[in-house]
């Protein structure tokens, strides 16, 4: 199984980017949010975290492709695999569907926002009902992502974001509260080594 791809960014499509590895130019499926990132670093050396399906229908005599699904980091991919997990969402349909980063998305759901989620792409009300009704729980790290739109922010950013806002919870803040102090350290532009210099950070501008 193919978990992921380095190579040069040939080019990017609606829906597809293509990758230069070795002798082989591969095309790996990609949603919206992803192409964003990508389009604007053609002769890139990138890597992408990659899932593996296989479509067709056997059923109906069709032939079995297999194909790549491409994200810049683990946390999109483990997104989306969750996302894949409701009932009445495939790979397809989910690839059409989130075209907002994974952040906005995951606020949507962690906050019951069902009216957001019906705007996206084949996402109706009854689906959007689904994907709160099994994930809400599930979405506190992913709507606390940074902005991988400038090409920062890896895993280790991540973490350490949602480490701090647990930290802030357990203070005595309250979800949005937290949330909302966390935005407003990172619009700061600073960059942090632990918790306690996000929290640290936060508290200062509070008494500035």
């Amino acid at each position: 199984m193919i978990s992921s791809i380095r190579g040069s960014l040939k080019a990017v499509e609606a829906t597809s980017a293509y990758l230069q590895a070795g002798p082989f130019t591969i095309e790996v499926f990609i949603p919206d949010f992803v192409r964003r990132q990508l389009q604007n670093r053609i002769g890139e050396e990138i890597e992408l975290q990659t899932m593996a399906y296989l479509e067709g229908n056997p059923q109906k005599g069709g032939r079995m492709t297999p194909r790549l699904v491409g994200f810049t980091s683990s946390a999109e991919l483990a997104f989306f695999e969750l996302i894949c997990s409701v009932d009445g969402l495939g790979i397809k349909k989910a690839l059409q569907a989130i075209v907002r980063p994974v952040r906005e998305v995951a606020a949507a759901i962690e906050q019951q926002d069902t009216k957001t989620l019906s705007t996206l792409p084949g996402i109706g009300p009854a689906v959007a009902e689904r994907i709160v009704a099994k994930l809400r729980r599930r979405m506190t790290r992913f709507a606390l992502m940074v902005d991988r739109a400038d090409g920062e922010g890896g895993e280790p950013q991540h973490d350490l974001i949602s480490e701090s806002y647990e930290a802030l919870l357990v203070l005595g803040h309250t979800s949005e509260d937290a949330r909302d102090k966390i935005d407003r350290v990172l619009a700061s532009g600073k960059k942090f080594k632990s918790v306690e210099d996000v929290l640290n950070a936060i508290y200062q501008q509070e008494y500035q």
